[in-house]
C-alpha cells in the first residue's frame, strides 16, 4: 500500500460512517506530519462541507466541473497538513457539472498531496461509480448490519467493473455485543480486515460540533480507532493513548454472544435530525446467520 495515495472511500449502503470515515482518517494522517486532501465526490448528495465547517455557498467541486473555476480555487485549508475539496448542495449546480472532470482533478491532487481521499457516495450512478475506478484502491465501510454487508458485496461488484481495486473492509459502529466475528464478516467478503471502529457516541457529538472526533475528543474510543487505522496505512508506529480508551477500544472489538435482558431499547426519537451520514440502522447485533444470508444473497444477484 505504501505506493498507493488516492482512496476511494465507499459504501453500498448510506448512514454507514463514509463520510465521518473519510474526515477522521483524513484529519489523523495530516496530525501525523502527512499531507492530505479530502475530496467530495458525492455530487448529487454533498455533505463533506458539513461536517469540516465549511460554507458551500462558496466555490465548490460543483464549478471546478462545470468549467467555472480552478481546483485551487475549491481548496480550502482545514488544518496544518490537510485541505478539502468540497462539492456544492444546489441543484442548479450540480446539473452543469461533468463528472468526467474528476480524472483531471485526481491527478491535480495525486501531485501535490502525499494521500488524497475521495468521500464516494452511495447507490449506483456514474458519478458514483467513476472513483471507485480512478482511485488507487477502495476502502468499503460497513456496519455489521445484515444489509450494510450485503451492500457491500455490489459495491465490490462495481468496483471491479469500474477498472479499480479494493485494499479493505472498515466495519464501523462495532459493539462488544454479536455472535459474528468481524474477521468473518471480511473474510465472506474476501476483504482484509483494515480496522474496526466501536460505536461511540461522541462521534455524533462531533459531528453537531462540525469538528473531526479525532479534534474534538481525541481519546475517545472511536477516534483512538481511526488514528490507530491512520498508523497503519502510513506504516508509522500509533500513538500512544489512555488505558481507559484502549481498554474500551478492545472490548468494543470482541465478539461474544448477546445477552438479550442487556441489549438496550432502540430509541427513533432523535433520528429525524441526526445527519444522514450517522442514521442509526439497528440497536440489535447482527447474527451470524443473517449476514450469511445476505452475503449469499448479494452472490446470487450478481451471479
Amino acid at each position: 500500500m505504501s505506493q498507493e495515495t488516492v482512496y476511494a472511500i465507499a459504501s453500498g449502503k448510506g448512514g454507514v460512517g463514509k463520510t465521518t470515515t473519510t474526515v477522521n482518517l483524513g484529519t489523523a494522517l495530516a496530525q501525523a506530519g502527512k499531507r492530505v486532501a479530502i475530496v467530495d465526490v458525492d455530487l448529487g448528495m454533498a455533505n463533506l462541507a458539513g461536517f469540516v465547517s465549511l460554507s458551500p455557498e462558496s466555490t465548490t467541486l460543483h464549478d471546478v466541473l462545470a468549467s467555472n473555476a480552478s481546483i485551487e480555487d475549491a481548496t480550502y485549508n482545514l488544518a496544518d497538513n490537510i485541505v478539502a475539496i468540497p462539492s456544492g448542495t444546489g441543484l442548479d449546480d450540480y446539473a452543469e457539472t461533468s463528472p468526467e472532470g474528476l480524472r483531471e482533478v485526481v491527478e491535480t491532487l495525486r501531485d501535490q498531496f502525499e494521500y488524497v481521499l475521495l468521500d464516494v457516495g452511495a447507490g449506483v450512478s456514474h458519478e458514483t461509480v467513476l472513483p471507485l475506478g480512478l482511485a488507487d484502491a477502495v476502502f468499503l465501510v460497513s456496519t455489521p448490519e445484515p444489509a450494510s454487508v450485503h451492500d457491500v458485496k455490489k459495491t465490490i461488484e462495481l468496483t471491479e467493473r469500474a477498472g479499480g481495486s479494493t485494499a479493505g473492509l472498515i466495519v464501523t459502529r462495532t459493539r462488544p455485543m454479536g455472535d459474528v466475528s468481524y474477521e468473518e464478516i471480511a473474510d465472506r467478503l474476501d476483504l482484509a480486515l483494515l480496522g474496526t471502529i466501536p460505536d461511540d457516541p461522541l462521534v455524533r457529538e462531533s459531528v453537531y460540533a462540525g469538528t473531526p472526533l479525532v479534534v474534538h475528543d481525541p481519546d475517545s474510543p472511536a477516534a483512538v480507532a481511526y488514528r490507530r487505522l491512520a498508523a497503519d496505512l502510513a506504516g508509522i508506529e500509533p500513538p500512544s493513548v489512555p488505558e481507559d480508551a484502549s481498554n474500551e477500544d478492545a472490548e468494543s472489538d470482541e465478539s461474544t454472544t448477546p445477552d438479550p435482558s442487556s441489549q438496550p431499547a432502540s430509541s427513533s426519537s432523535s433520528s429525524s435530525s441526526r445527519p444522514s451520514d450517522e442514521d442509526v440502522e439497528s440497536s440489535q447485533a447482527a447474527s451470524h446467520d443473517d449476514v450469511s444470508s445476505a452475503i449469499t444473497e448479494a452472490e446470487s444477484d450478481s451471479s
